[in-house]
């Protein structure tokens, strides 16, 4: 039986909100990557990832990430990454996530981190 995976995508409040919730693997992760170039297909580069019901997440789906930041960065924009629960983080925490992107407890507090620093955590170098 194949595992469960769902993914929402909405525009709430100059956001690019995007819901995970199951397994986010090989080949589920497709469909995240295409949420993902939607919302920049139009002009949206502010994205909370809230990750809340994510259950799993392979190297695949921690390749989606990976492959948006640089040039979502490079328009101005960036991602948090919220809601994690502590098994999934602790995948995050393993590959160095912390020091490249906003891990937030909560949506609110992703949208609070974009008023602070608007231009995410790699903006310094």
């Amino acid at each position: 039986m194949p595992n469960p995976f769902a993914l929402q995508s909405t525009f709430e409040d100059g956001f690019s909100v995007i819901r995970l919730e199951g397994y986010l693997d090989a080949h589920t992760a497709p469909q995240f990557e295409q949420a993902v170039q939607s919302e920049l297909d139009q002009g949206r580069t502010r994205f909370i990832v809230d990750c809340e019901k994510l259950t799993y997440i392979s190297s695949a789906g921690l390749g989606v990430f990976m492959s948006f930041i640089e040039e979502i960065r490079e328009q101005g924009g960036d991602i948090k990454i919220c809601g994690l629960t502590p098994k999934v983080r602790q995948v995050f925490d393993i590959l160095g996530f912390p020091e490249l992107f906003d891990m937030c407890a909560n949506r609110e507090a992703a949208v609070q981190r974009f008023a602070e620093s608007p231009l995410g955590k790699g903006a310094e170098s």
